[in-house]
């Protein structure tokens, strides 16, 4: 007869262990705008733009109000969004064009490819811009599928692009103009499905619409499974576009008119989630990848209270609106001020799937999961979070510390500026002079790291 401590026991083991089994990982949505200030959403204090989907993710989420991107331009945030990597680490220190035949290289792991080895369906949907050319496409780097722009919306067309057999050309534009033209209309993108073009110039006042419909569909025929759905919106960079249904009608101008479309996405993708049963296993996250513009007439999106926009490492350009939500895992209603960063998403998604980070090469992100979870002895990872601008780096957060060093290369020469960011989030308040140690401390931080990173750089994807 068997003892009853060992039955017992084996019973608590099997059903531990059928627990296992039965939990299916989170499945992921990972929103991520283009050049939106960090006010421009209700929830963060934004006087005209009326986003109540996105207002109502933070009331059934968590807000990170000390939440970084890892550049402030378009390019390497994406490659440090995916990576886990601060972008000069993959080489990827600045904006692609049509004309790069480079990109994210494809022997980089990316988070695609991290849930994808755990079984996830995957897709991108929406801007991808770490390299247009076939072997740099999302397809390559871990996505079963693509479907949006390659680059930034103000940008062409590079003619040698691969047309799809049933293309769709707008515009009096044809496959003989194309192929015969040396300078392609600025402004004139192309929309690809996988990796070929299906429409050319693409229908920008529609993109949103129809990157939503492909998200909510992506989802629905992927109810049974774990799935990642990445999702970059083209908006609200410049040009600006909203369709029909949206457009003049934000107080806020078009500028406006793009956020509020993008809230209504959010909303149906939501609401998609409650209808088909997976709400309770989806971890949604929304954010961007820089500071605004710095536009008049209204264009560019508004950084208050920070200082800065787009292509500094002030905070205005760098500090980015982050909203997390997933019900009974991440506590409603709640904020932290703790700093985190989206080269965090990587390990902190890998565990969340329940499998591990890269071990074979260096990654800067760290798991954040105690933060997102607002476990009282959550901490952040980052004792110092290094602010690059293309290969140079510039600043280093350290708690509320920020050193900021601009100017010649040589420090004799370089505009040295620290400030306390818990008292002066406004970065107003040079505080050099009177804290010659903590400038000092910081400059043989920058110093170190930076010669750390710059002894192990990857090498970029060639095409």
């Amino acid at each position: 007869m068997v003892p009853l401590r060992f039955f017992v026991l084996l019973v608590i083991t099997l059903t531990l262990v059928h627990g296992v089994e039965e939990e299916q990982p989170p499945n992921v949505v990972l929103i991520f705008t283009d050049d939106q200030g960090y006010e421009d959403l209700g929830c963060f204090g934004s006087p005209l733009i009326s986003t109540p989907h996105l207002d109502r993710m933070a009331a059934e989420g968590r807000k990170f109000t000390s939440f970084y991107s890892a550049n402030s331009v378009c390019s390497p945030s994406r490659a440090a969004l995916l990576t886990g990597c601060y972008p000069t680490r993959v080489s990827v220190p600045g904006v692609l064009f049509p004309r790069h035949d480079t990109g994210l290289n494809p022997d980089e792991i990316t988070i695609a490819d991290v849930l994808k080895e755990r079984g996830y369906a995957t897709a991108c949907i929406g801007k991808w811009h770490l390299g247009h050319k076939p072997s740099l496409l999302p397809t390559r780097q871990g996505f079963d599928s693509y479907y949006g722009i390659p680059y930034s919306n103000d940008m062409t067309i590079d003619p040698a692009a691969t047309l799809d057999d049933e293309i769709v050309f707008r515009a009096g534009m044809t496959r003989e103009r194309l192929v015969g033209t040396e300078n392609p209309p600025k402004n004139w993108v192309p929309l690809m499905r996988d990796e070929a073009v299906i429409e050319y110039p693409a229908d920008q006042t529609t993109l949103t619409k129809r990157y939503t419909e492909e998200a909510l569909q992506f989802i629905e025929e992927n109810v049974e499974k774990p799935f990642f759905l990445y999702l970059p919106h083209t908006m609200p960079h410049i040009p600006l576009f909203a369709s029909e249904a949206f457009r003049g009608t934000s107080r806020r101008g078009l500028y406006g008119d793009t956020i509020e479309e993008i809230d209504w996405s959010v909303g149906q993708i939501l609401q998609a989630l409650k209808d088909h049963g997976i709400d309770e296993r989806t971890l949604v996250i929304f954010t961007t990848d820089n500071g605004p513009w710095k536009l008049n007439k209204g264009r560019g999106g508004s950084a208050y209270p920070l200082r800065g926009y787009k292509f500094s490492t002030l905070e205005g350009g760098m500090r980015v609106p982050c909203l997390m939500r997933w019900p009974g895992r991440i506590p409603a209603g709640t904020v932290t001020d703790t700093v985190a960063a989206t080269i965090d998403l990587l390990p902190t998604l890998a565990k969340l799937a329940g499998g591990e980070p890269p071990s074979d090469r260096v990654i800067d992100g760290r798991d954040i999961w105690p933060i997102m979870a607002g476990l009282p002895e959550a901490q952040t990872p980052h004792e110092f979070y290094y602010f690059y601008k293309g290969q140079r780096l510039e600043a280093v957060r350290s708690g509320p510390w920020k050193l900021r060093r601009v100017g010649k290369t040589r420090r004799e020469e370089a505009s040295v500026a620290l400030y306390h960011l818990g008292d002066d989030i406004t970065e107003s308040v040079n505080l050099a002079e009177k804290h010659p140690d903590k400038v000092a401390e910081l400059t043989a931080k920058m110093e170190s790291f930076d010669a750390s990173l710059k002894a192990a750089v990857r090498p970029a994807g060639k095409d």
